[in-house]
């Protein structure tokens, strides 16, 4: 895996001068950089190395002006050539660079000892006390301090060797599957159009790949690839590369907006991170401050917002919400640098925890779980990181993507899917659409579960005499903004579980039995009685309901009761039957059968007595039961009932 050092360190001391000795580049290609001789812009070389290897170097500006562009150069890199100038010794910007290289999590470094030529034995020395002393407790502690000149050559062989056994040491690890190139530098070249610059922090990329602006959206086609000045067609993560995207107008990209595949990344004004104040910062963090933010090669206005405490003391660590002014996106685990408006400088750091938003608020039941779920996610294992992410994401109460969920873990589709698949198999996470690949936690899901039940225990109290809920009608209440999967897992769990009986359209809870009101039962026994005196031949329904004095309304409620009861049957829009009736009708017609094998409307008149009008609605009614089939004018018993 390639990797990418970056320089660091106070202006004046030699950064451009010893990275342009080591690799015969310069660095400062800008007009204004030669005349005023300091470094404004980023700079890159690649230094070659024994075995065909070699190191992309990013060479940062070291004014405290220029502190942000040092600041989007160091992002991505996995070590760093701190300089510090054996004549002037640590400096203001000495001391800040090294505490962004800390909050940006680098770890690996060598130390140059630089215009050793322009110091004797004695002030070299002092110098290399005051620069041990500086690094004592601090993550370059015990590099090699090395005394160099770019200028006379003196040490330049010993440093060489140093970044050799450097490179060699370091394994970076990186996902190969998501794909970000944070923009450093936008620019257009004759002939080719818009050229952006950045350092590959993961993934691949292709000529011919489609690619994504994020935040901005604007879509392009990759047309050409280098990397340090070669042309390729491929290029993987660690890499300092220039791509070329000829249909996009420079005016469309900024410094800060992040290269990636279409829809991959999801920017959110509300970001969820661990914050760290600097023990050197003058003052502590207080809640709901305004800062300067810095992630990748972005640079953006933020609020602070803590979840347990109005202020953050320096050497202090605490779970933060961060809220920008516009969607910016970021991945689980990235690194961040906070800067402070009044004085300008470094005052914090932090590590993403979250950067879809969080669905949390102070006075929710859960909030101070979540904030303890979250502020321990970078400790967990990958599968509680899952879990944790599912529970405090918002959305995650409707579902989240698999593209998501790689952004939120950092996780490469393969381990993903298995421990996804393990999750399941565990019961802790449903998979609810296979298709979209739409995740939730069992506790969301299990609440929708309840949600649903409570929503048809209401609907049987309402209406006590209906057998239950039209799924329709349940759909438009409690399923309203849900997805149909989502609703249709739900429905299936409760079917499955028993906890719903499904009845045709209607579903209802297994304890509920339909049953009048108080008001309406003297009125569906008067109904019921009615037809139950009335034999094969019911009364004519209008009729009945006026002699009842029976409204439409209460008429509605009281036949889907009895219907629900099995005490009266529907056999056709007009014609109701109570069940023992019909039940002998059918009784008859079996018998029938028993020494025959088919039937007529004249033979099924003869043996129930009944008039044209009943006989043809109780016969289609049987051939509907699938008692009957119907074979010209004759019917006959099927196959299944004989």
């Amino acid at each position: 895996m390639p990797v990418v050092m970056g320089t660091a360190g106070h202006i004046d001391h030699g950064k451009t001068s010893l990275v342009r000795a080591l690799t015969g580049k310069d660095c400062d290609r800008l007009e204004e950089e030669k005349r005023r001789g300091i470094t404004i812009e980023l700079g890159f070389a690649e230094l070659p190395l024994p075995g065909g290897r070699g190191l992309s170097i990013v060479d940062v500006p070291g004014h405290e002006r220029f502190v942000r562009t040092m600041v989007a150069g160091a992002a991505g890199v996995d070590c760093v050539l701190f300089v510090i100038a054996a004549d002037e010794g640590v400096m203001p910007q000495t001391r800040e660079h090294l505490e962004i290289c800390a909050l940006l999590g680098i770890r690996a470094g060598i130390v140059a000892l630089t215009k050793v030529d322009a110091v004797d034995e004695e002030l070299l020395a002092l110098a290399k006390e005051d620069v041990a002393a500086f690094l004592k407790g601090t993550m370059l502690e015990g590099v090699p301090v090395i005394p160099v000149s770019a200028h006379s050559g003196q040490g330049m062989d010993t440093l060489l060797s140093a970044l050799v056994s450097l490179e060699s040491g370091l394994a970076p690890i990186r996902s190969q599957d998501l794909f970000r190139l944070p923009v450093d530098r936008v620019f257009t070249l004759r002939g080719y159009g818009t050229i952006i610059t950045g350092t590959m922090l993961s993934g691949q990329i292709s000529v011919g790949d489609m690619v994504e602006f994020s935040p901005s959206g604007v879509i392009s086609k990759v047309r050409g690839l280098q990397s340090h000045g070669a042309v390729t067609a491929k290029v993987q993560a660690g890499r300092r590369i220039a791509v070329n995207v000829p249909d996009v107008a420079v005016e469309q990209v900024r410094r800060g907006e992040v290269l990636s595949r279409p829809g991959s990344l999801f920017p959110s004004e509300r970001w969820a991170l661990q914050v760290t104040c600097l023990v050197s910062s003058p003052r502590p963090l207080r809640h709901r401050a305004e800062v300067h933010f810095h992630h990748g090669s972005r640079e953006i206005q933020a609020r602070l917002y803590f979840s347990d405490r109005d202020k953050l003391l320096p050497g202090d660590s605490c779970f933060c919400e961060l809220r920008f002014p516009e969607a910016i996106p970021g991945v689980f685990g990235d690194r961040c640098v906070i800067r402070s408006f009044s004085p300008l400088r470094t005052v914090a750091g932090g590590i993403v925890l979250n950067s879809l938003g969080v669905n949390m608020r102070r006075r929710d039941p859960g909030f101070a779980d979540r904030c303890r779920m979250l502020s321990s996610i970078s400790q967990a294992s990958d599968a509680e990181r899952i879990l944790s992410q599912l529970v405090c994401t918002a959305g995650g109460e409707t579902g989240i993507a698999f593209s998501c969920l790689r952004v939120l873990t950092k996780l490469d589709d393969g381990p993903l899917e298995e421990l996804l698949t393990f999750l399941s198999g565990k019961g802790q996470i449903v998979c609810f659409d296979r298709d979209q690949r739409l995740y939730m936690a069992e506790c969301f899901f299990e609440e929708l579960c309840r949600t649903c039940e409570k929503r048809v225990a209401s609907y049987h109290e309402r209406y006590p005499e209906k057998q239950g809920i039209r799924r329709s009608e349940l759909l438009s209440s409690w399923g309203k903004g849900l997805s149909p999967r989502l609703v249709h897992c739900v429905l299936e769990r409760l079917a499955r579980q028993g906890r719903f009986i499904p009845e045709g359209e209607r579903l209802r809870l297994p304890d509920h039995t339909a049953a009048f009101s108080k008001d309406l039962a003297p009125l569906g026994d008067s109904l019921l009685a009615a037809y139950a005196h009335s034999g094969l031949t019911p009364p004519n329904r209008h009729e009945l309901l006026k002699t009842l004095q029976i409204d439409n309304k209460d008429a509605r409620s009281l036949f889907d009761a009895l219907c629900a009861s099995g005490r009266l049957v529907r056999v056709t829009e007009e014609l109701w039957f109570a069940a023992e009736h019909l039940a002998e009708a059918e009784k008859l017609l079996l018998q029938w059968f028993e020494n025959r094998d088919s039937i007529d409307m004249a033979e099924f008149r003869g043996i129930t007595g009944l008039s044209r009008k009943y006989l043809v609605a109780l016969l289609e009614y049987f051939d509907d039961r699938k008692i009957t089939l119907r074979i010209g004018d004759r019917r006959v018993l099927r196959k299944s009932r004989a």
